[in-house]
């Protein structure tokens, strides 16, 4: 017996009946032979990691444009901050840690440069539409190395998909990712424009705060622990009516004082006809995207989709450098 097959042993021993069993995966669209050491997912997670779009994630808006500040959420920090939360909730209800960090280190991966100002503008360009999840399932199966995809279990790819609100993931792993990823984001939104002094702790609504708490960290503790309370021995994630109907307040309550807050938007309708610029740019200059773009083109690819997935590769610094390059006028050299 090797080291893989040990560890499938002590998931089906140790782990909740309704845990995913790695041995159980419905497996890959193209055949691999398994790893002597790893489990089909912890493969899918270390595949991920070391993507190349998994690193420029540490370049995208997760809600401030470009901060200048050091110690502002990016897209990476959000996604490892979605994987800690999501872990600990598995932990607590023996489900596979394994399957869980792999769905949460790639449900962003399809995020746009400037975060959702770009998901909107593509969205409007692209006759078929444009959402970040779908994006994300797209790099994972076809434009990561080179056209050829990562493989990843159907499992994972299922969570990424459908980690959205409205998504409904087919295990439990992934709706557990799903819950993770609004926890965190709107407990971690909420430190980040207290930093830039765009609300003020005091400002969130006492109601919400008597139930979940009055700090960052006692919010996510108060909805992780409510989480798995009322998850325990269940197929089902689930939270208490109280603690729900308080997280869903406050996140009514960031729409309107931050996400569509004035000072912390103010440059989206640039980034908006940036990302447009560059898009109508390339659309119209085919030959000049990267060789890995043309060969998709050349596969008979949807070109618009292909353009698209260009940009919604970029980070925040490259689109800007690449809109510089293009379109505003160099001084002189001799």
């Amino acid at each position: 017996m090797n080291i893989r097959e040990q560890i499938e042993n002590r998931e089906k021993n140790n782990l909740s009946k309704y845990a995913t069993l790695s041995e159980k995966s419905l497996g890959r669209d193209v055949y691999e032979k398994e790893c002597e050491i790893r489990t089909c997912f912890s493969r899918d997670r270390d595949r991920i990691i070391h993507s190349k779009s998994f690193r420029r994630l540490k370049h995208k808006t997760q809600v401030f444009l470009r901060p200048e500040g050091d110690h502002y959420r990016t897209r990476l920090t959000h996604t490892l901050e979605v994987s800690q939360i999501a872990k600990t909730i598995s932990k607590a209800l023996c489900l596979n840690d394994d399957l869980v960090e792999a769905i949460a280190l790639g449900h962003d991966l399809g995020h746009t440069p400037f975060g959702h100002t770009g998901e909107r503008v593509l969205n409007r360009l692209l006759k078929n539409g444009f959402e970040h999840c779908e994006q994300s399932l797209r790099i994972v199966e076809k434009l990561e190395k080179n056209g050829k995809g990562l493989n990843l279990t159907k499992e994972v790819r299922d969570g990424i998909l459908n980690h959205r609100t409205k998504g409904n993931p087919f295990t439990i792993e992934g709706k557990v990712v799903r819950i993770s990823d609004k926890i965190a984001y709107i407990n971690h939104d909420i430190d980040d424009a207290i930093s830039a002094k765009i609300i003020l702790n005091e400002d969130i609504p006492i109601e919400i705060c008597k139930v979940l708490g009055y700090t960052v960290h006692d919010r996510i503790n108060t909805l992780i622990i409510d989480l798995v309370e009322n998850s325990k021995d269940s197929p089902h994630i689930k939270q208490s009516n109280e603690v729900k109907e308080a997280m869903d307040d406050l996140r009514k309550w960031l729409f309107t004082h931050l996400y569509t807050n004035n000072i912390a938007k103010k440059e989206e309708k640039k980034a908006e006809k940036l990302i447009e610029m560059l898009y109508e740019y390339y659309s119209q200059n085919l030959d000049l995207l990267p060789q890995e773009y043309i060969c998709l083109i050349d596969k008979n690819e949807n070109v618009s989709q292909v353009v698209a997935d260009y940009i919604a590769g970029m980070t925040d610094d490259y689109a800007v450098n690449q809109f510089n390059s293009i379109f505003i006028p160099k001084g002189w050299e001799y």
